[in-house]
């Protein structure tokens, strides 16, 4: 579909046709269209523009001109798109998107990306259109799609030009999702990259220090902040917010030194960071905790009124007053602080729980009892628990109350439906609102001159934080939020009063005259779009409306219903944001509530609710991001809102995109360019132009391609509805009056598309003859897919596709003929059953557009993908399928051949062999606990820390919830001490069995004391244990005994073998073509998991005890993906233990058996498994590969996945293809080409590679390659290096050899001046290989 109608020579054409009609002057409609006709020098300078300028190109001051292109470029491609009713050709929507993405006009580019999208079926080649679209999907916090498009950009173009960018960003939102491994690895890159990016290297290693303290590696994040502390010329920024970060680390974490020690250094770096930054909220706060930690509570206080004054609001500071008053005994100024705290943040969990402790210590428990409620609906309440049990506590008194005493008695307090609508003390709030409407004042009559820093007004050589320029004002209103009108009370129901607004009644409303009707309202939008066209008198008209909607927008900051806890987000440095909100709040411990207010410190916050706002904040005011337009709601109109609620105490919270229900009343007198997670809660507008405010991101932003109603963000366009119809492929029905026409939007995610999934994905296609073949199969599925979904490509709305809408018309409107493909990853078509001087032929002169990649498989393949759910599902009955299982009962049924054949088909994921220890004779007391210790009592033992839970279940740590995540923390110990701790878990196992048997004597009812203990064992506390594994058993000098037993089993299940593709990599992988050993006690776990690189695994349980498997085909991994991502784990990296409920839904089967003492378990190719210990066991396992195309082709796939996933891949599949190339006759016809087809790629890259080095002049060393020596991996990005390796000149020298692969050694040194070039096999042995390398002739059916 690469032209529907217009291609771009024939729009080019056109430009002469429509000045010569212009030059006629034919008609004046056609001299008014061809004013935005382009000049050839136009043409050529749009030529160079596009998604990687971003952020570095000029819009503002000097740059006027490229903005004013731009837009005149937008205007005439939108024209042509309109008459040509979007019968055009694909790319026109590509640059579309790129223009409107320059001009930061998201919602256009949106719309553009995802028309291009639709109709360019090999999109992903276009890595300047994924790095585009990833901007957008980053801009509006859809992290799920803006790290897919951001890895297919790494995957298509390692050396794409913003790679720093991209992994800047990567590193941002995975640590927003928790996955702090990924994040440090992307810094990590950003970091050794010297392109220029939109973070300075000290901004990127503060992110990385941050992330330590994250993860509560409180040393390791010390150590990094006091190095950034000591580089030279520290931004003044920086320095601060590093300081305020050991500050707050003195003050909170124990490990740090004494309290007495600790109060004093935290209060010496928080001065230190005010000395930097004296204008810090955060600081002042911070400081405040401090002194009230020592008792200083006057200076405390001040610190407090500090705060307040340099930033809005902060609903944690009126917390920390509320505390400070209660503990001077001074209850009504307390009452009335955390009334501020709990307006400002309705969900502030521990302000509730302050006020609750306050209303109780008053003697006055049903108060308490609501705020007690309150505190354990919020998100960020973390010990519901303790809460339920005072409420029920407190529900207890008042029964036992005789009736009417408290009816009779005194209050201390106003109620809290009273004190909601008390006065805040003036003295509390004077200089926050005084300060806000003066700052109020002078944003309405400069509402064009506030600047945003952005790198399109500072040169890259100075950029460093960005200068937040923002006054309270523009979110906070004229005054404080303290002293805003209160109409409701939080007691009574949420949704009738927390999301409401009050309505005004007709008539009885003076109408201002600041006041703006719909026509001025309307009138207003048409001159801020048309801002850069006005001439003198209508730019006046434009200023005095804007100052007249500024008032407006003053006093229609409705009460009570909206949550304004991201006040404070908005007005602070974007690094201070960040981690004011990872370490602010009011945590209170489960027992400081029930012992009053003076226990007040919390631990650090280090939930995810915080680091998005820096993770965009930051990137969006130096990118100059700006917010889409809110919604403006006339006086009188209720207007529902996106429910978006960032708790400040840093608990987690989800997003969730909404259909939102029309506002009742009034039709919305703004158009509504979004309805985003971003909309201010308090529905005021910001139109473009009157405020520049960044936007405040939410946290935890979970997309699941496969979930529910996840569908890519809903965003709604606001341009000409005509232009947006056809970029979303629907005829628009013009009209409306007021306000734009909602368009329905196009997503990724509906589309369908040509089954490309592991059934066509890369690898697959190198199992045939043909070097790029399609798959025209079409699959249904009752998944939403994702951007990158395997499904059909026929994109269809509301019934209608593009073949739908009307046919192309002729037109002669001018447009750009411009089809730049230098970002385009070039293609090669080479068969394999060329010979090598014809490979190398075709490889000549490719230069440096030949080593765009550098993956096994062929180019024309797109990035790999997850599998999508079989489909038909399996019935319910089916989903729990009966285990194969082999019985065993001499040596002959283990040696008998079908057993091979039996375990390596593919249609049977796992394989039991029972009693093969007893068939072989084997000696499996050779790995009993007791034999290790007499062998190697000082072997290191790899220790995991876990819960004990049952099997089919995984409860959090409080047992209140069933969630995927299963701790697992790492140690080490001995063999010796981990056998003493096995024995004593047996023994006290013993113990407890016998007071379990007196007590069943004792009791006559044991049912129901069996059930009770049932129950408390399901929701917890659990028991830690823990569990030994990863025990090596290489040395067959220490484990000469053992690992000779284990060459009496059958050879397709030896460690050593030559049908095993392992036993042809020529070196060690620990635990893969080696023996591992696992010591375990009942209820250890080995979470979720596939085998590296998809090859498959033998496993014995060595006993006495034993264990349980639970295993799922390889056709499910997807599904398992999908889950992993929806509960922020990373299915390749983390630790999950999945949840056999979501599973059954799902319409996953689960095999789930028992393995006995001397039972083997194969687990086939790619099969996902996790195991729990029964009984108190040992295990022996490791990898075998089979001889098959099954087996090549999942590892390959698995590479390839590793690669886009940023993950190393411990099976180097180049290396080994070369060595089966060498080692092994093939007869398989699929194995052979997929095999050919590897060779065949890498020959390519290496003479290319070659060829690039030798025209740039650069001298390749002969270094060869040493017996046993193992495959090489890039020691920055990880990824396999073969044959040219780029090592340092100081690792060359020193002979330590640290290998870099091209691109990063390129991003290190762009001309490479630092590296030297290795050379490790010489052409023309690779070219005999793969000339060798020839399909033999199959084997007879009998052998």
């Amino acid at each position: 579909m690469k032209s529907c109608g217009i291609s771009l020579p024939t729009a080019a054409a056109a430009f002469g046709d429509e000045e010569k009609k212009m030059a006629a002057g034919k008609e004046s409609g056609e001299s008014k269209e061809g004013s935005s006709s382009l000049t050839a020098e136009e043409r050529e300078a749009l030529g160079g523009l596009d998604s990687r300028l971003f952020g570095f190109v000029r819009l503002h001051e000097d740059g006027a001109r490229t903005k004013t292109l731009l837009g005149k470029a937008v205007r005439c491609y939108e024209s042509l798109i309109l008459k040509a009713e979007g019968k055009v050709e694909s790319d026109f929507f590509c640059q579309l998107g790129h223009f409107n993405l320059l001009l930061e006009d998201y919602p256009k580019a949106l719309s553009a990306y995802q028309r291009y999208y639709s109709l360019q079926t090999d999109y992903w080649k276009n890595a300047a259109f994924l790095y585009g679209l990833g901007l957008v999907y980053f801009y509006y916090n859809a992290f799920h799609w803006a790290i897919k498009a951001f890895q297919e950009v790494l995957y298509v173009d390692p050396s794409f030009c913003r790679a720093k960018e991209i992994h800047l960003r990567l590193g941002l939102m995975f640590k927003v999702n928790t996955d702090y491994e990924s994040s440090l690895k992307h810094f990590q890159l950003a970091l050794i990259d010297c392109n220029p990016c939109t973070l300075s290297s000290v901004e990127i290693q503060f992110h990385i220090a941050h992330l330590y303290e994250t993860q509560r590696k409180y040393h390791s994040a010390k150590e990094a902040y006091e190095q950034l502390l000591q580089t030279e010329n520290l931004p003044a920024q920086v320095k601060a917010i590093v300081l305020q970060q050991l500050g707050w680390m003195h003050h909170n974490v124990d490990l740090l030194g004494d309290k007495a020690t600790k109060e004093s250094y935290a209060i010496q770096y928080l001065q230190k960071s005010l000395e930097a930054d004296p204008n810090s909220g955060q600081s002042w706060y911070f400081l405040g905790r401090c002194y009230s930690s020592i008792g200083k509570v006057q200076d405390a206080f001040i610190s407090y009124r500090q705060s307040i004054d340099k930033s809005e609001a902060s609903a944690d500071t009126w917390c920390s007053i509320g505390v400070l008053y209660q503990q001077q005994n001074q209850p009504m100024d307390a009452l009335q602080a955390y009334i501020c705290a709990v307006q400002l943040d309705h969900g502030h969990a521990a302000a509730w729980m302050d006020l609750g402790t306050l209303y109780e210590s008053c003697n006055q428990p049903q108060d308490a009892i609501k705020c007690y409620l309150n505190a354990t609906r919020s998100k960020s309440c973390n010990n519901s628990s303790t809460l339920a049990g005072r409420i029920k506590f407190l529900q207890a008194q008042l029964c036992n109350l005789p009736q009417g005493s408290l009816q009779n008695k005194t209050k201390l307090l106003p109620s809290i439906e009273e004190a909601w609508s008390l006065p805040i003390p003036a003295e509390l709030t004077s200089r926050q609102g005084a300060m806000n409407t003066a700052q109020q004042a002078y944003k309405a009559h400069h509402s064009n001159t506030e600047p945003i820093l952005g790198l399109s007004q500072i040169p890259l050589s100075q950029q460093s934080l960005p200068v937040h320029m923002i006054t309270s004002s523009q979110v906070d209103g004229p005054s404080s939020p303290a002293k805003k009108k209160r109409t409701s009370s939080p007691t009574k129901n949420s949704s009738e009063n927390w999301n409401r607004t009050v309505p005004l009644i007709p008539g009885q409303q003076q109408v201002h005259s600041w006041y703006l009707t719909p026509q001025k309202l309307q009138h207003l939008e048409q001159l801020c779009a048309n801002r850069d066209n006005l001439n003198a008198a209508q730019k006046l008209i434009l200023e005095q409306l804007e100052s007249q909607f500024v008032l407006m927008q003053q006093q229609n900051i409705l009460t009570l219903p909206h949550n304004c806890t991201n006040l404070t987000s908005s007005t602070e440095e974007p690094w201070r944001k960040q981690l004011s909100n990872s370490t602010q709040g009011l945590h209170k411990g489960q027992s400081s509530h029930l012992a009053g207010p003076n226990d007040e410190q919390p631990p650090l916050s280090t939930g995810p609710a915080q680091y998005l706002q820096a993770a965009s904040t930051a990137i969006q005011k130096q990118t100059g991001l700006q917010t889409l337009p809110s919604n403006s709601v006339t006086q009188g109109a209720a207007l529902n809102h996106l429910s978006s609620h960032i708790p400040t105490s840093g608990g987690q919270q989800g997003i969730t995109f909404t259909k939102e229900g029309k506002p009742s009343g009034n039709q919305s007198l703004v158009p509504e360019t979004s309805r985003h997670v971003g909309d201010k809660p308090n529905g005021s507008a910001s139109l473009k132009g009157l405020s520049n405010h960044v936007q405040q991101l939410m946290a935890e932003p979970v997309y699941s391609p496969n979930h529910g109603d996840s569908t890519s963000p809903n965003v709604q366009i606001s341009d000409n509805p005509q232009v947006s119809a056809l970029l979303v492929g629907k005829p628009s029905d013009s009209g409306g009056s007021g306000a734009c026409d909602k368009v329905n939007n196009f997503h990724p995610t509906i589309c369908t598309k040509t089954n490309n999934s592991v059934a066509s994905s890369p690898s697959s296609v190198i199992s045939t003859a043909t070097p790029s073949p399609k798959s025209t199969e079409q699959t249904a599925t009752h998944s939403v897919p994702s951007l990158n979904s395997p499904h059909s490509r026929l994109h269809t709305l509301n019934g209608e596709g593009p073949e739908n809408s009307p046919s192309s018309i002729k037109t002669d409107l001018p447009i750009i003929s411009q089809k730049s493909r230098s970002h385009i990853i070039p293609s090669m078509s080479v068969s394999i059953y060329s010979s090598s001087s014809e490979v190398l032929k075709a490889c000549r002169n490719l230069g440096k557009n030949g080593l765009s990649n550098s993956h096994i498989l062929l180019e024309k393949c797109p990035p790999p993908r997850p599998p999508t759910s079989p489909y038909p599902p399996l019935p319910k009955d089916k989903l729990n399928p009966p285990t194969p299982s082999i019985y065993l009962e001499n040596k002959r049924d283990a040696f008998f051949p079908p057993l091979h054949q039996f375990c390596t088909n593919p249609k049977n994921p796992v394989t039991v062999i029972r009693g093969l220890a007893g068939a072989l004779k084997l000696d499996l007391g050779l790995f009993s606990t007791k034999t290790l210790v007499e062998a190697n009592n000082e072997h290191t033992v790899e220790v995991r820390t876990q819960l004990l839970q049952p099997a089919d279940e995984n409860w959090d740590p409080t047992g209140t919830k069933k969630i995927w995540r299963c701790e697992s923390n790492r140690s080490h110990t001995t063999i010796a001490k981990y056998a003493q701790y096995q024995a004593s878990s047996f023994q006290e196992s013993l113990r407890e069995e016998n007071e379990k048997r007196t007590q069943h004597k004792e009791y006559s009812d044991t049912e129901s004391v069996s059930s009770d203990s049932s129950g408390r064992r399901r929701k917890g506390p659990f028991k830690t244990i823990k569990f030994g594994t990863n025990i090596d058993l290489s040395d067959d000098k220490k484990w000469k005994l053992q690992l000779h037993e284990l060459t009496k089993l059958p050879a397709f299940v030896r460690v050593v073998s030559a049908g095993n593709l392992l036993s042809h990599l020529g070196h060690t992988v620990l635990g893969m073509n080696t023996v591992q050993l696992y010591m375990k006690v009942p209820g250890s776990r080995t979470p979720g998991h596939q085998e590296n690189n998809n090859f498959c695994s033998v496993n014995i349980n060595i006993g006495p005890g034993d264990c349980e498997w639970f295993v799922v085909p390889e056709d499910y991994w997807g599904v398992l993906n999908d889950f992993c991502e929806k509960n922020n784990l990373n299915f390749l990296m983390s630790s999950w233990w999945p949840n056999l409920e979501d599973l059954y839904e799902a319409n996953v089967p689960v095999y789930r058996f028992i393995q006995r003492p001397g039972d083997l378990v194969w687990i086939n190719a790619g099969t996902v498994h996790w195991v729990q210990a029964v009984g108190w066991c040992n295990n022996i396992a490791w990898n075998v590969g089979p001889l098959t195309a099954c087996q090549y082709k999942l590892a390959v796939e698995r590479y390839e996945w590793n690669k886009l996933q940023s993950v190393k891949s411990v099976v180097p599949m180049v290396h080994l293809s070369w060595n089966m190339a060498r080692n092994i006759k093939v007869s398989d016809p699929r194995l052979f080409e997929m095999i050919k087809y590897c060779l065949l790629k890498i020959l390519k890259q290496c003479q290319t590679l070659r060829e690039a080095l030798i025209t740039a002049g650069k001298e390749i060393i002969w270094h060869g390659r040493t017996n046993d020596e193992p495959a090489h991996y890039c020691s920055i990005c990880e990824v396999e290096v073969f044959d040219l390796l780029f090592v340092t000149n100081e690792s060359n020298s020193q002979k330590t050899y640290i290998v870099h692969c091209q691109d990063c050694a390129r991003k290190t040194s762009g001309t490479l001046d630092n590296f030297v070039v290795l050379e490790q096999y010489k052409m023309e042995d690779l070219i005999q290989v793969y000339d060798q390398f020839t399909l033999a002739p199959s084997l007879s059916s009998s052998s």
